[in-house]
């Protein structure tokens, strides 16, 4: 019985299996030995490691929206609401009472929350879960709404947790926000959970949930006619990705290391639906290609705002110029590739070893070509 076991399974593993399973493992020991060489200063300087962070980061929070806008076809523009309770929970939760006290110096936190002192990981989480609760209950109104007028709702209800967040004085000390995190989250953490995330979509994607949803996202009269459970399906989709986005605000929380209510502003959802529409609607690697493409050019092109020369003219600097034309390279991009970088496809080794070989594959033609001439 072993026997045949061993053969069924070494019968499913073909040479293109086997070599995929090779890359990826080659892969995945590359990125480890880099981060642990990154860890300890040897390969990039602080500011970068920074900025790797905020790619991953801003990598979770594109799935998190993907989860909804791609795969499930819904229109939601809350994810600013959810990070926010994410980054307050996380924040809230971890600071040492003394912390609070020295913050909350217009009125006293309650008594209640400035006592509890949880250990990082355990915050992350309950974060996670409280914003899962926010997204159960603004779903149940909202959910039953279609389109632009779903967008507006869910957008609302952002902006009602940011006003809420500004007025709760003695919760979450009002427009003055917290300050003094500690800067918890590394490498470690950041890809860490970019790769769960990124494991948990694409394994859920292929159970009957992940297709239910991409059956709603296509025709909705049809899924319903199959006896898929509309509400209960857009319900399950909003509150995971209500979850994840609620993560990736805990983790924003630890490497900016201070939040206010202005962070979380409606400005916010949309950048990370550029990030979802760049990279490509219901695709988890074009999410996150995507989200470090955007998060490090929005980096490198800050000389943008020092002023430059072109040739014999001088631009004087101006603030905001990098975003001009950053927004400029993004119309051209979203012109030409419609559907995404990634085209609405997942990353394979065999697509990326045929794009690499179409070069060497057409010198070969014209050398043939010339041959027979």
């Amino acid at each position: 019985m072993a026997e045949k076991k061993f053969t069924g399974v070494a019968a499913r593993m073909t040479p293109r299996r086997g070599r995929d399973l090779t890359l990826s493992c080659a892969a995945i020991a590359a990125i480890l030995l880099f981060t642990h060489f990154a860890m300890q200063g040897f390969i990039l300087d602080a500011y970068l490691v920074r900025i790797l962070n905020m790619c991953a980061t801003y990598a979770i929070l594109g799935l998190s929206m993907n989860l909804v806008n791609g795969f499930t076809g819904l229109f939601s523009l809350g994810q600013a609401g959810f990070m926010a309770v994410g980054a307050y929970v996380t924040t809230i939760l971890f600071l040492s009472p003394e912390a609070k006290g020295a913050l909350f110096y217009l009125k006293p936190m309650e008594p209640f929350l400035q006592a509890i002192q949880l250990p990082f990981w355990l915050s992350l989480l309950v974060a996670g879960l409280v914003s899962a609760l926010a997204a159960f209950l603004i779903g149940f109104p909202c959910l039953r709404l279609r389109g632009d007028y779903l967008a507006i709702a869910t957008l609302g209800f952002s902006e009602i947790i940011r006003v809420l967040f500004t007025n709760m004085q003695t919760v979450t000390n009002g427009a003055v926000g917290l300050k003094g995190i500690p800067p918890v989250v590394n490498l470690w953490w950041s890809f860490g959970i970019m790769a769960l995330v990124i494991v948990f979509i694409r394994r859920l994607m292929r159970t009957s949930y992940g297709r239910a949803f991409k059956a709603i996202r296509d025709d909705e009269v049809a899924a319903e006619s199959m006896g898929i459970s509309l509400f209960k399906h857009k319900m399950m989709s909003f509150v995971l990705s209500g979850f994840i986005a609620g993560l990736g605000g805990g983790l924003i929380a630890s490497i900016v290391g201070s939040i206010n209510p202005l962070q979380f502003r409606f400005i916010l959802s949309y950048d990370i639906l550029m990030i979802v529409v760049l990279g490509g609607m219901g695709s988890v690697s074009g999410t996150v290609v995507a989200a470090f493409l955007i998060t490090a050019a929005k980096e490198w092109l800050r000389w943008l705002d020092n002023g430059f020369s072109l040739g014999l003219f001088r631009v004087p600097a101006i603030a905001g110029m990098r975003m001009v034309v950053f927004s400029v390279l993004l119309m051209l991009v979203i012109l030409f590739y419609r559907q995404g970088l990634s085209g609405g496809k997942e990353f394979s080794w065999q697509a990326l070893i045929d794009f690499l070989g179409k070069p060497a594959r057409r010198d070969l033609k014209r050398e043939e070509g010339g041959k027979k001439t």
